[in-house]
């Protein structure tokens, strides 16, 4: 079989309005497929630059088959088992920019250029105080966006209207404040002349952003059969669930939001006043849910989220946690809250997806402060509500720190001192409710790490000690049938 390429698939020219710096699973099952789409069913014609963020990566690969990979999208939608794939062909361009840096810049001089996307992981954002030669490729992100920024203040004079719309994807809080900050803190570290840092500032728009969807990857295990199916070979292939959502906030979100014709393709994209709430939704529902049922559907002896949702036990535990304990404490319709809350547990269902816990499980216990803390706490003291299955979940963590599933070790993965405080906790362990209580003791009340002593909320601590008790002297199964009535 022959390599995908434009020898095979027809190929459409558009003119290049996007770079994006980074070359990953996620930019191209997501952003590159919402171009993609929005070329197709909104004529947008806009191609994409890809720019490889680090000296190693798939730009050649990208290259080689002329920007062309297939897509495959799975999962349920709307309770339908949905398998879908398509050829993306928005990809237009790829530069090392280590290897042609003078390219790179040359890219500056567009005028068809008026957006920059990227995904460079959560490090990517970041000060580099060594990024000060910029004759040759900087070594950060923000350091080679700064080199390209000053390439085109140069080629255009400092034209106000020559700034571009900056929309970061990476997975941090205030991604594109955090940006637009770093990028004049290294202007200013570099002396650079007034006149241009206000231009990065005022002339260039900055947008904060989330963004949603489960992407596996390269589908390694099945790769072949696929080619067959598909009659080339592609070893570009990605793989990614169907649910997608974007939500885009930022001063000049409104201008942005004429420029995207998401809606007219549409794609699941909110441009919001504040994304917030839509980060807390995300965080606490999503990501909170994952790391409530990780330690409990582990030690029931599950191993990944689908069988977790199969289970009906363990799926009542989850739905009771998210819908009873998290939903109340967003500040969003209830019916939105239902929707979102209701596609995640579609999400977790997706027989497409392995997700394995473990996986899931890695730095449990700074996850549970950021992911899962802040629900009890606004049970607590806001809703005077007791949040007993997010607590269950804390002491099931504190039992599956004990590092054994039956006679099974588990491989646990944290920061050190976490997984020395456990180690010493359990090591004197005789099995009493005594000592059940000690360890419930001395981890609720690390204000070190949690910032507030949960022992001083009342019936925490005497519910902690009895749900280990139950746990440790019977099984997670027992205890957990206690739990779900």
């Amino acid at each position: 079989m022959e390599n995908l390429s434009s020898k095979l698939v027809k190929k459409v020219k558009h003119p290049v309005k996007i770079m994006q710096f980074g070359e990953g699973n996620f930019l191209r099952a997501f952003i590159d497929w919402i171009v993609d789409s929005m070329n197709k069913k909104a004529d947008f014609n806009a191609g994409v630059v890809v720019v490889q963020p680090m000296p190693f990566g798939r730009v050649k690969e990208l290259a080689s088959a002329d920007g062309l990979y297939t897509l495959y999208l799975q999962g349920i939608n709307n309770g339908q088992t949905v398998k879908t794939h398509q050829v993306i062909d928005c990809l237009e361009d790829f530069i090392n920019p280590f290897e042609e840096y003078q390219k790179y810049l040359d890219y500056a001089k567009s005028e068809d250029l008026e957006f920059i996307i990227s995904n460079t992981t959560e490090a990517g954002i970041a000060f580099d105080p060594k990024d000060t030669d910029f004759t040759k490729t900087p070594n950060s992100f923000p350091g080679k966006l700064l080199a390209f920024l000053k390439a085109r203040y140069d080629h255009f004079k400092g034209d106000v209207k020559k700034g571009l719309e900056i929309i970061p994807c990476e997975l941090i809080d205030h991604n594109g404040d955090t940006l637009k900050e770093i990028l004049v803190q290294l202007a200013e570290h570099n002396h650079m002349d007034k006149a241009f840092i206000d231009w990065v500032e005022n002339a260039n728009r900055y947008y904060n952003t989330l963004v949603d969807r489960i992407v596996p990857g390269y589908p390694r295990n099945e790769d072949k059969e696929l080619w067959n199916q598909l009659g080339y070979v592609d070893n570009n292939m990605v793989v990614g669930e169907i649910f997608h959502l974007w939500v885009i906030d930022g001063k000049t979100v409104k201008d942005l939001e004429t420029k995207l014709p998401t809606a007219k393709a549409g794609l699941n994209v909110l441009f919001v006043d504040s994304i917030k709430p839509y980060k807390e939704r995300k965080v606490k529902i999503l990501n909170g849910s994952h790391t409530c049922l990780v330690p409990v559907s582990y030690l029931s002896g599950i191993d990944t989220v689908r069988e977790t949702i199969e289970d009906k036990q363990l799926n009542q535990f989850v739905l009771d946690f998210i819908f009873n304990e998290v939903v109340p404490t967003i500040n969003i319709p209830r019916d939105q809250m239902d929707s979102y809350a209701n596609s995640v547990l579609e999400r977790y269902g997706n027989p497409f997806v392995r997700h394995e816990l473990m996986s899931i499980a890695l730095n449990s216990v700074t996850k549970y402060k950021t992911r899962i803390l802040p629900t009890v706490l606004q049970n607590l003291e806001d809703l005077k509500h007791f949040p007993d299955h997010a607590l269950f979940s804390l002491a099931a963590l504190m039992v599956f720190y004990r590092g054994k599933r039956g006679e099974e070790d588990i491989k646990l993965a944290d920061d050190a001192w976490a997984l020395d405080m456990f180690k010493e906790l359990w090591a004197d362990f005789d099995g009493s409710k005594a000592a059940c209580g000690k360890i419930a003791q001395h981890v609720l009340s690390l204000k070190s790490h949690w910032e507030v002593d949960l022992t001083k909320y009342d019936g925490v601590l005497e519910f902690v000690t009895d749900c280990l008790y139950e746990i440790t002297s019977t099984s997670m199964r027992e205890a957990l049938a206690k739990q779900v009535k």
